[in-house]
């Protein structure tokens, strides 16, 4: 490795990782609280919200990420509707990560004791509240290692974004490789810094009680 061009090239890769983590952390964010609200949607009495539930999340886990960035992109302001290419990436990593939190959360849901629902209606808490202050945050904690599996998928997937010409961590290297001429170095960093990123995520997830 030539230390003097990874002298150079940290500065600005670092800067990308503080894009890249910043667009996913958002994205994630945005994520979850859909996520949330349609997993309560998936498992409502009412046979419509249900049905609008399955059709969101068959067509997010159906439709390619890049595709679904590109239709935000470029078919948003084809119907007049113009927005920074920022918030066509936290938007479409946002409403990506929803479905599969809700599959997540879902699952988590159907692990919480009747006993504790039970609990709840007798001390008087309406059916929002149930879900918010009871079976959501033991669905939560239960699922937390899925919950970070896909937030390393959504930190990865963040590279598609360079597509429409966000500088993040995968578009820096990407720019260092064409003006240095060092390509395996400059992909190597890169791969390097997510290595590091989704280190701290794993670390996060990681069951302390099972190890």
């Amino acid at each position: 490795m030539d230390w003097a061009f990874v002298e150079e090239a940290l500065p600005p890769l670092l800067r990308g990782a503080v894009a890249t983590v910043a667009v996913s952390l958002a994205g994630i964010a945005l994520g979850f609280a859909a996520g949330a609200a349609i997993a309560a949607a998936s498992t409502a009495a009412s046979r419509g919200l249900r049905g609008a539930a399955a059709l969101y999340i068959s067509f997010f886990r159906g439709v390619p990420l890049l595709v679904q960035l590109l239709l935000a992109y470029y078919a948003l302001p084809f119907l007049g509707i113009d927005i920074p290419a920022i918030v066509a990436a936290v938007g479409t990593l946002g409403l990506c990560c929803a479905a599969y939190m809700a599959e997540i959360l879902r699952g988590g849901l159907a692990t919480v004791p009747p006993g504790a629902v039970e609990a709840a209606r007798l001390l008087g808490l309406t059916r929002a509240q149930t879900f918010l202050r009871i079976r959501l945050p033991i669905a939560a904690r239960t699922m937390r290692p899925a919950i970070v599996g896909e937030a390393i998928m959504i930190m990865k997937a963040s590279s598609l974004i360079s597509l429409v010409g966000i500088m993040e961590l995968t578009r820096t290297s990407q720019a260092l490789a064409s003006s240095t001429f060092m390509p395996l170095q400059s992909y190597a960093l890169c791969g390097g810094i997510y290595l590091v990123i989704n280190f701290v995520l794993m670390a996060v997830g990681w069951d302390r009680k099972r190890a």
